[in-house]
């Protein structure tokens, strides 16, 4: 890749059709007709809502004579009767097709309205662990566009969303393979003007998804390209992206990481993510931010037994140590650059949450795909490090 690739526009059409460039958003309206979609709901959430991307958006659907609304009544941690809410506002509209656009929360909710829009089945019926619900063919998910405007989440191109069930305090993934996404537009721009903060937390976000999913001791070399050049990219950008926000080059090379590394969390994740759920759940933080404070005690756990992924792990991140200590040591040095908190006390969640959380994550299904073993004392263990002091 040169400069000037992340200036360019770019169409690829793997594992989704997406749509890259700069000013790209511009295109949302012949999307929209090549998809023949005449009326869709915009899906964001609360914070997102009076954001300029928003009515740029609907002044851009607009001119090319499409029809839009916007939900806006989604929390940074979805929830299910907002999912509902929703699907009301979905068929109140007579809506044809769904445009999720914001950071994960947004996207996550305008996943899960597609889930359960055009059926009768139940939101948690979707959860990933179980069987697979019967979707009847003559009465398909809707269309489904994303435009993501951090860089973090990677959820534009999986149709996997995080939702709170709030009477259980848990999140669950809700899933349907038939669930497929319509187009992604990757737009740089958009996230130029997010705070240097979210930057740096949903740019951990992705770093912590191309680590999880790269160590998860499974087949799938697509995955596992994607996450190695995912960290190529957020290793070479995420810092720059932070203390120089204007730089297009920068938020475009991470707005590709993101993805890249959303691709490959396909394959799985691990304990970071089984933990950051269910404290998300609990205690409403933000996911990228649980994420980026637990990530060097999940890493103390499993690193010292994966020799080999470490080595090609830190070879992408340019990590000249490749030692568990060296490789740690170096994410800590990032971290402390980036101005994450050193634990999770800093950010209000109580050492005696710790069992519970446990108990709750080895449920998730991250927990499974982690590539160490453990019990719910090990999480236990893990979580009253990050607590205290994660770093």
């Amino acid at each position: 890749m040169t400069y000037n690739s992340f200036h360019e526009y770019k169409d690829w059409g793997f594992p989704v059709p997406i749509f890259y460039g700069p000013g790209r958003i511009s295109d949302i309206g012949s999307i929209c007709k090549n998809l023949e979609i005449q009326n869709p709901l915009i899906v964001t959430d609360k914070g997102s809502c009076q954001l300029s991307f928003i009515k740029e958006l609907s002044s851009l659907l607009s001119s090319d004579g499409i029809s839009s609304e916007l939900f806006f009544e989604i929390s940074p941690n979805p929830v299910g009767y907002e999912i509902k809410a929703g699907c009301n506002a979905y068929r109140d509209g007579n809506h044809d097709a769904i445009i999720g656009i914001g950071g994960g929360s947004g996207m996550d909710g305008a996943k899960a309205i597609c889930l359960t829009v055009n059926n009768e089945i139940d939101l948690w019926a979707f959860d990933y662990n179980k069987p697979v619900p019967k979707v009847n063919a003559t009465n398909p998910f809707p269309k489904l566009i994303m435009i993501p405007t951090t860089a973090g989440t990677g959820a534009e191109t999986e149709s996997t969303a995080m939702v709170t069930d709030s009477e259980k305090g848990m999140k669950f993934c809700l899933d349907h393979p038939r669930l497929k996404i319509s187009a992604a537009v990757l737009d740089p721009v958009l996230t130029v003007g997010l705070p240097a903060d979210l930057t740096a937390w949903t740019g951990v976000d992705a770093l912590t998804h191309a680590i999880e999913a790269y160590i998860v001791p499974d087949f799938n070399p697509l995955c596992d390209g994607a996450a190695i050049e995912a960290l190529k990219l957020i290793g070479k950008y995420l810092i720059t992206a932070v203390e120089q926000p204007e730089n297009l080059e920068a938020r475009g090379g991470m707005l590709v990481g993101s993805c890249l590394a959303g691709v490959s969390f396909l394959k799985g994740l691990g304990f970071v993510h089984a933990i950051s759920h269910m404290i998300g759940a609990e205690f409403d933080t933000q996911h990228g931010l649980t994420n980026a404070i637990v990530l060097p005690a999940v890493l103390r756990y499993n690193l010292p037994s994966l020799e080999e992924k470490r080595h090609q792990m830190a070879h992408a991140l340019n990590i000249k140590n490749k030692t568990s200590d060296g490789f740690i040591k170096e994410i800590e040095v990032k971290l402390d650059r980036l101005n994450i908190p050193k634990s999770l006390s800093e950010i209000g969640v109580p050492l005696d949450c710790s069992s519970r959380i446990a108990d709750k994550a080895m449920l998730d299904s991250a927990a499974s795909t982690n590539p160490v073993a453990g019990d719910a004392s090990d999480l236990r263990n893990l979580i009253e490090q990050a607590i205290n002091k994660a770093r």
